[in-house]
């Protein structure tokens, strides 16, 4: 198992939900973690009840994130890192009147694209190269591991789901070719694709709640949302078992999504 205790952590998008989640589940195996997002109050306020630090970044950003990475290391060696930022978007691929126009609007695909596939990749690259820099902790040569957060939207997107699916999808198949690519430095990478986890993306509120019990018709067992500290656990376990690797894991109570 790879020891988090006077190591550092990134999470990426940590300031909330499943990211929050995380890095209270990171900190409470030892880890320092930092938390690195473009929501200045709330990343605060985390990074703060866990002892850890808050980087303002935008994952697309090679020098912002290399900022995180050199603040990270002053808590100690860099050893995991958990890329939970991401966005959504919904639009059909084509509009109803049938015009060019009211086609799906590429900036925003791109848009999607960026943040959740090249931004992941940004952070995973220069993460990892931070790492190789480490000494080897066991007889294996292990030196780090690294968790991207996907979705189940990479198999099974819904209507309107064409960017956000691409994106996940994309971060699902650059899984194993990095885990191939980063096995010369002793740096583990796997992705988990959350099902419908209850976060605050949903609201609050009665129609909230109505909306959430809708939801659950896809889900199989337990028959109800996620929780967010049920997804976090099964990250830290892919960070920690260190023959965990290259690989996607499904955490959904077995639900599937209808077309809509």
């Amino acid at each position: 198992m790879l020891d988090l205790t006077g190591t550092s952590s990134i999470v990426t998008g940590g300031a909330s939900g499943l990211g929050e989640a995380t890095v209270r589940n990171l900190a409470a195996r030892g880890a320092s973690v930092i938390v690195l997002d473009l929501q200045d109050e709330k990343g605060d306020a985390v990074a703060k009840s866990v002892g850890g630090g808050y980087v303002r970044a935008d994952v697309t950003d090679p020098e912002q994130v290399i900022a995180a990475i050199t603040a990270a290391e002053e808590h100690g060696p860099l050893r995991t890192l958990v890329c939970a930022a991401g966005i959504g978007w919904a639009a059909r691929t084509v509009g109803r009147d049938g015009t060019y126009e009211s086609a799906h609007d590429l900036a925003a695909f791109r848009k999607v694209l960026d943040v959740n596939l090249v931004g992941a990749f940004n952070c995973i690259r220069l993460a990892a190269t931070a790492m190789g820099r480490t000494e080897p902790v066991d007889a294996d040569g292990s030196r780090g591991a690294i968790v991207t957060l996907a979705s189940v939207a990479a198999f099974d997107g819904q209507i309107g789901q064409a960017a956000y699916a691409a994106s996940k999808g994309g971060m699902v198949g650059m899984t194993l070719p990095i885990a191939r690519d980063l096995a010369a430095i002793g740096v583990r990478i796997s992705c988990v694709a959350p099902g419908l986890i209850d976060t605050p993306i949903y609201g609050e509120g009665e129609a909230s709640e109505a909306f959430k019990d809708k939801l659950k018709r896809d889900v199989v067992f337990p028959k109800r949302l996620g929780h967010a500290d049920e997804l976090a656990s099964a990250v830290v376990e892919l960070l920690v078992n260190t023959y965990a690797n290259g690989d996607t894991l499904r955490i959904d109570g077995a639900a599937r999504l209808q077309p809509k």
